[in-house]
């Protein structure tokens, strides 16, 4: 079976040397110290690595299943959960005012890979929950909040989101659910929604769904969407369960992964609910969601990535097969392991590289995002919009190409359900899809983000990378040239691929749509070059500072040469794919496919 170890140690070293966190005026980060840290940390990997991690291979292998409407999870699920709930997780960034501890973002995100690398498919039910709540923060009443939060930001109830119908995904001013004005204020919600995560199941005394409708007589399409708080139980005045609601579960899905959660078709059949938010301005209150759970599901490309390489790791180190071409490194033992090969030293160096580039930059996201509603800092939060996608699409599609590589230093046992490593590649599959598949994400970056206010934040990070190279050129010339020479390049292209959706975008919106992936591609490649820059140059600090673990800097910029090196590089083709246009993309009549 496969294991688990939180990397604690790396979380500490991007929260205080790379994000330097209680040096920061963001509110709250003083607190931050690094024993605090460290002690939330590692309780945290206790509780992902021993508990969680073990029903990770229980969960695929058992599935949900739906009995007389009601769906159970897998064993031990219930007992885990209440584990989570007791040791406060489920509300560790939300406010003291509902029952939350009120830490940062970027703790919550720390935290949030750990649950979601040791077990996605149960880290989701809390994962919505704090979405949902999330949502009724932003857009609730004052008795909305008071009605729900407490008991959510607890997960004594989970919340979900109901988006997509059988007919319309991407598509949602095609939806068909419908809600009916009522004398009392509320609604009745009508209609079928599917995909549905943790829709229904056995660990929470009540399901708070929030659900997109268009109430009867309301403009056509996208601006006729509305949000509906829709409780599994309506709950009475004095805050204790009342009837059950007209929701139900048809069925649970069939999935490929994630088969600890459970993907469930919801019909809502008269369903009483509450506006949240304005009327016809659903859509804005669920991007409250939405964009939480983007940078959540990035969040889970890295995760799946981490978790199979170290179980890769632990195999090539183990595992005997051949010799080094450079003589037998074993010489005691029948063959050499696996990992004095060049190619499987490739392999993990792709992954190690890509996982903690990614962690870096969930990170700085997350700081960001603190930066934009601790400190209403306006340029932190247009930062964060533009990288949203980017975040999304890029972790996301890398993860799920890392946890092939994990699968592959395994050979046969890779593709042998024994061994579990499939389980991550499935699993991870899905981050690919929802919440806004990987190809929307990229429309969405180039079509919509690039000129957001006028493209200042887009400017605003080429900004930063050139005054982070100007800042740092001339005080090592191996910093210079395994670092920053490769970043600068990799930003000249970027910039170049931008310049060239400005020049022909316009004329024909194919050349820029056409080249839309690569460049969400390219964008996330230069971000993990700017984390790698930044970490190289941490790390160099910390050696010049006379830090007693030498051994751990030095890995990390032997890993960072690597990504800048061998990785980055992919800029450049990127470029040339978007610079060929959309000719060859559109050339082909439907008929001729």
């Amino acid at each position: 079976m496969p294991s688990y170890t939180a990397p604690t140690k790396d979380l500490q070293f991007v929260l205080h040397n790379l994000l330097n966190v209680t040096k920061s005026d963001i509110p709250g980060y003083d607190e931050l110290e690094p024993d605090f840290t460290s002690a939330i940390l590692e309780e945290a990997g206790k509780l992902t690595s021993s508990v969680l991690a073990p029903l990770n291979a229980v969960g695929d292998k058992e599935g949900c299943r739906l009995e007389n409407g009601v769906v159970y999870t897998p064993t031990g699920f219930k007992e885990a959960f209440e584990q989570v709930k007791e040791g406060g997780w489920t509300g560790l960034d939300m406010p003291e005012q509902y029952g939350g501890q009120n830490m940062p973002a970027v703790m919550g995100s720390a935290v949030g890979e750990m649950f979601s690398a040791s077990n996605q498919a149960f880290t989701m039910y809390q994962g919505l929950t704090h979405g949902a709540a999330s949502a009724i923060l932003a857009h609730g009443t004052d008795a909305q909040k008071d009605t729900y939060l407490p008991n959510m930001v607890s997960c004594e109830w989970t919340g979900t989101m109901n988006l997509t119908e059988p007919h319309c995904g991407t598509d949602l001013g095609m939806m068909r659910t419908k809600a009916e004005p009522q004398d009392d204020g509320s609604y009745k919600i009508t209609g079928q929604k599917i995909f549905i995560s943790s829709g229904e199941h056995d660990m929470a005394g009540n399901i708070i769904h929030l659900v997109l409708a268009k109430i009867t007589g309301g403009p056509e399409g996208i601006k006729g969407v509305s949000l509906f708080i829709v409780p599994k139980f309506l709950v009475n005045d004095d805050g204790s369960l009342g009837d059950r609601n007209g929701v139900t579960v048809g069925k649970i899905e069939e999935k490929m992964g994630i088969h600890g959660n459970s993907t469930c078709v919801m019909n809502y059949d008269g369903a009483t609910g509450f506006l949240l938010g304005e009327e016809h301005k659903g859509m804005r209150a669920m991007f409250t969601m939405m964009n939480e759970a983007r940078l959540g599901v990035g969040m889970q490309g890295l995760a799946q990535a981490d978790v199979a390489y170290q179980n890769a790791l632990d195999y090539a180190k183990d595992r005997l097969q051949g010799r080094a071409v450079t003589g037998a490194e074993n010489p005691d033992g029948p063959a050499d392991p696996l990992i004095v090969h060049p190619d499987i030293r490739r392999s993990l160096m792709d992954q190690k590289s890509f996982v903690e580039g990614a962690r870096a930059f969930i990170l700085w996201g997350a700081s960001l995002i603190d930066a934009a509603h601790r400190a209403d800092d306006k340029a932190a939060d247009g930062l964060v919009s533009l990288l949203t996608p980017v975040i999304k699409g890029f972790l996301t599609d890398q993860g799920y190409d890392m946890t092939i590589k994990a699968q592959q230093v395994y050979g046969g046992h890779g593709y042998i359900e024994e061994w579990g490593m499939s389980q991550f590649t499935r699993d991870a599959r899905i981050a690919q899809i929802y919440e806004g598949a990987n190809g929307v994400q990229a429309l969405d970056l180039v079509g919509r983000k690039l000129a957001q206010d006028g493209g200042k934040h887009v400017m605003a990070f080429f900004e930063m990378v050139k005054n982070f190279i100007k800042d740092n050129a001339g005080q090592d010339e191996a910093f210079d040239k395994d670092f920053l020479d490769p970043l600068k390049a990799a930003s000249k292209d970027l910039q170049a691929a931008g310049m060239y959706f400005m020049q022909n975008g316009m004329k024909n919106p194919n050349h820029a749509l056409s080249g839309s992936n690569d460049f969400m591609h390219m964008f996330g490649h230069v971000c993990l070059g700017l984390m790698w820059a930044r970490m190289g140059k941490a790390s160099m600090d910390a050696l010049t500072e006379g830090a007693s673990d030498a051994a751990f800097y030095e890995t990390k910029l032997a890993t960072g040469r690597y990504y800048m090196a061998r990785q980055l590089p992919a800029t450049a083709l990127h470029l040339t794919r978007i610079q060929s246009g959309a000719d060859t993309v559109m050339a082909l009549d439907a008929a001729n496919f």
